[in-house]
């Protein structure tokens, strides 16, 4: 393997906007903010806004509040009103 051609892989939280799930976990993604884990050691952390804890093919049941499609969110935005 070739030397100093692949990013950093170092150890991540990410965590679950909608319900503050977190797991930790190798990537090459970094932030500027940490979060201390379980082990007290200080990680880079990332914020999604799903995981497999409120995905619907995971859990089965869509657990976050429905934004509405791409249709009334247009028409809502620029106060079109529905035929």
């Amino acid at each position: 393997m070739k030397e100093n051609i692949h990013p950093d892989y170092h150890k991540v939280v990410f965590m679950d906007t909608n319900s503050g799930f977190k797991f930790l976990t190798g990537s090459t993604k970094t932030s500027n903010e940490t979060i201390e884990w379980e082990d007290r050691v200080m990680y880079p952390l990332i914020k999604v806004e799903i995981s497999s804890d409120t995905h619907p093919f995971y859990t089965g049941v869509q657990k976050f509040a429905d934004r509405g499609g791409r249709t009334e969110r247009f028409m809502k935005r620029y106060n079109f009103k529905s035929k």
